[in-house]
């Protein structure tokens, strides 16, 4: 916020940011923002609804055909594997979910009054899930979700929307040595995204960090696949964001989407030992390259 953060809170009575940022109870202040917006609303016009409807990024609707959409929806869930559980998620998630468990600022995440945000990750929430799963006992948790999200973050460009949809797997299970276990998993999400785009997949992998997954990828997971898996030693976003292996999901120059291996389920669980593989794709984009659009 900055500069522009400053302004506003000098024009609030001395101790409202204390007490709004701390000092109230989270009820306390959910009760506070609650009437603040009961007031605003109740002085909006249907004109200033149909502006706002017409201007602001984040209620304008999708310009995909929702029975493309469907369509897409429907070959992803048909070509997952058994072993993925489809997961339906709240629109909505805890506060701070993203900056807990995936260091994304505050800013970008649309917050709400109740102590929520709304969705902005599938993966994120994924990963909750994997790790609630993973301490009732089940050895390798493997789940997969279809979820529209919406970011704040301004975008500018063709194909940019404020809120998209986002297919996404998690998988989760403890360190067995020598990066098998990563490995696996590797192998059963880049087979799916394979199944779901052809032979004309392009499906690349960038080492951030050298662990034994490096090794695996070449002993283990490409005589595994049968689409070329091919490293690119030029990546470097989300270099800060995955560890070690991150991976990227396409159709010849179309990025459709990316992956890698994070520590969420490892400080969710305060285990070290665990292992975690994220991996999505924009249905949006995977449709426009279905239909040939």
């Amino acid at each position: 916020m900055g500069d522009v953060g400053e302004r506003v809170w000098r024009k609030v009575p001395d101790g409202a940011r204390e007490a709004l940022g701390r000092g109230l109870s989270p009820s306390e202040l959910q009760t506070a923002l609650l009437e603040v917006s009961r007031t605003r609303a109740a002085a909006v016009t249907p004109a200033r609804v149909m502006q706002r409807w017409r201007e602001d990024r984040f209620v304008r609707p999708s310009e995909v055909d929702p029975r493309a959409l469907v369509r897409t929806q429907a070959r992803l869930w048909e070509r997952l594997p058994e072993r993925f559980a489809g997961v339906e998620l709240s629109p909505l998630a805890p506060l701070g979910t993203c900056s807990a468990v995936a260091t994304v600022d505050q800013n970008k995440i649309v917050s709400t009054m109740r102590s929520t945000e709304v969705a902005s990750d599938p993966t994120n929430e994924l990963a909750i899930e994997a790790a609630v799963r993973r301490r009732a006992g089940q050895a390798r948790v493997d789940l997969a979700a279809c979820q529209r999200v919406v970011r704040a973050q301004a975008v500018d460009g063709p194909g940019l929307f404020a809120h998209f949809q986002l297919f996404a797997l998690v998988s989760s299970a403890r360190d067995t040595g020598s990066g098998r276990v990563e490995a696996e998993m590797l192998v059963d999400h880049l087979r799916f995204w394979h199944d779901v785009l052809g032979d004309e997949a392009r499906l690349t992998f960038t080492t951030f960090a050298k662990t034994a997954v490096r090794e695996r990828i070449d002993d283990t997971v490409r005589p595994a696949l049968k689409v070329e898996f091919v490293e690119d030693p030029e990546r470097d976003k989300g270099s800060n964001y995955y560890f070690g292996t991150a991976l990227g999901v396409g159709v010849g120059d179309a990025e459709l989407g990316d992956g890698g291996f994070t520590r969420w389920t490892a400080e969710l669980l305060g285990d070290a030992k665990e292992r975690c593989l994220i991996s999505c794709v924009s249905t949006e984009r995977l449709t426009a390259v279905l239909s040939g659009a």
